[in-house]
């Protein structure tokens, strides 16, 4: 049928308009029904007339173009693939030259409509394309009961679907169509109870997933000490917090503030060392500028064991004091060394010098020792100890030499004034008034070497008191040797 456009219409026999004058619309009666085996062979004209839009493809039996659903459990399919159905209306029907179209199912045949539009092969043609289109929806139902698509809509609509297939104005195998309606129905229930059951098994394993995360975060929160790690870590878990979907509203809020929570308290804690680092820092800077200041009063002490030895402390006192700011501490720090080096660079000197003037004096103690190695008590005694005693002030005076020469060159001293007290032990043993006498000047000369320790004391200079000591002692010992030998005699 034709309306003011020329556009095509297809007549349902409950809603079949007015005829057009000249235009006979028959109406269905059992005269007019064809028995099955009559219905089954296309009109002569309906198989003559070619199809529109080309040459008639030859009939081909319906097949299913969507899997039904099996018992067990469906694979998932986020977008099910449905191949559209193309079938052969003239095995399920036909139109009369009349107009009237006809489909064939297993309680007969019955009307669906009236075709005014075309010839009766162009009706055929839309009829069976009305019939493709459902039985595509019913594919695409099969294929997102498969795919465990919401089983309950789908179930909803399958039925819909099928309460409109008695009345449907198609031709095609609505029989069929009906059965895989009715296999989806069928299954849709056990395919809901499926999906629940595998949507709570997703829901169980994703809130597992978000417990173990938000136990990490609160044992991050607590325990972890290495900031930039737990930092990191706790980046990581929240991007992967944002990829876990499916979990119980409640469920899911109750854990995210738990994530939150541990969250917000290592922010806290991690504040809190860092502030008081600050602090530490801070302190350790002025702590810093207090020591720079010290060596640098120091720098310019000639106390070389003394300030040497401070410095050394003052060293201790940094590196327990902790580390500054960054650049403050590299900045102190060159500070302080700076002066620590001007105070060592001048000990350095001073020490090179007093190494050239002790070997300078080790060349001249040499020189004296070589001069005074010929005394000869035993021609004039007298003599040798005088030069033995201008030997040792010239001695005395010309002052320290090398710690590694020293040994050598008190050896060959002490060799040169052995020799004078023999010979003055054998006078003493030769004259009583003589040996008194040289008993006497042996006094004299303890007197002297220890008026000589007191001066050194009074000034300092330890080593040459302990040093006169000695010799006062020797020659004290020589002194009463020398009171001995005349009391015996």
């Amino acid at each position: 049928m034709s309306d003011n456009n020329g556009t095509e219409k297809a007549t349902h026999p409950e809603s079949t308009p007015t005829p057009k004058p000249g235009a006979a619309v028959p109406t269905p009666s059992s005269a007019q029904v064809p028995t099955p085996s009559e219905s089954a062979k296309p009109s002569p004209a309906a198989a003559a007339a070619p199809r529109p839009g080309g040459p008639r493809r030859k009939p081909e039996s319906p097949k299913p173009h969507a899997v039904k659903p099996a018992p067990g459990p469906a694979t998932p399919h986020p977008h099910p693939v449905v191949v559209p159905t193309v079938s052969d209306p003239s095995q399920w029907g036909r139109v009369d030259e009349d107009g009237t179209a006809w489909v064939k199912t297993a309680d007969g045949e019955r009307v669906i409509g009236s075709w005014q539009a075309g010839d009766a092969t162009e009706g055929l043609a839309h009829f069976g394309r009305r019939f493709d289109d459902l039985a595509t929806e019913v594919a695409l139902l099969e294929a997102r009961l498969a795919a465990g698509t919401d089983a309950r809509k789908t179930k909803a609509a399958a039925t819909a679907l099928a309460e409109t297939l008695p009345t449907a104005a198609v031709i095609g195998d609505i029989d069929g169509l009906t059965a895989r309606l009715r296999a989806i129905i069928e299954h849709s229930d056990e395919a809901a109870a499926h999906a629940k059951e595998e949507k709570e098994r997703t829901r169980h394993e994703q809130t597992e997933r978000k417990e173990a995360l938000a136990a990490e975060a609160e044992q991050i929160a607590a325990e972890s000490t290495q900031w930039k790690v737990a930092g990191d870590r706790l980046r990581e878990i929240l991007d992967e917090w944002k990829t876990i979907r499916g979990v119980d509203r409640k469920v899911d809020d109750a854990l995210w503030r738990r994530f939150s929570k541990a969250r917000e308290a290592f922010n806290r804690r991690r504040g809190a060392h860092f502030a008081e680092l600050d602090r530490e820092r801070a302190s350790a800077k002025t702590r810093k500028e207090e020591l720079c200041v010290r060596a640098e009063e120091l720098s310019g002490s000639t106390d070389w064991s003394g300030t040497a030895a401070i410095f050394r402390d003052l060293l201790t006192e940094w590196k327990a004091a902790g580390r500054a700011p960054r650049e403050a501490d590299e900045q102190l720090w060159r500070r302080f060394k700076a002066a620590q080096d001007v105070f060592f660079a001048a000990r350095n000197t001073a020490a090179t010098e007093r190494d050239h003037e002790f070997e300078a004096n080790a060349t001249a103690k040499e020189e004296l020792l070589h001069a005074y190695e010929n005394i000869d008590p035993e021609s004039n005694l007298d003599a040798a100890r005088n030069a033995l005693r201008e030997l040792q002030e010239k001695w005395d005076a010309i002052g320290k030499v090398p710690r590694e020469r020293m040994h050598d060159l008190e050896s060959r001293l002490r060799a040169i004034e052995k020799k004078v007290r023999e010979a003055v032990d054998a006078q003493w043993r030769r004259s009583d008034p003589e040996a008194m006498a040289r008993a006497a000047q042996f006094r004299e000369r303890v007197a002297q070497f220890e008026e000589q320790a007191a001066k050194a004391q009074a000034a300092g200079k330890t080593k040459d008191a302990e040093k006169a000591l000695e010799q006062a002692k020797q020659w004290r010992e020589w002194a009463e040797a020398a009171e001995g030998a005349v009391s015996q005699r």
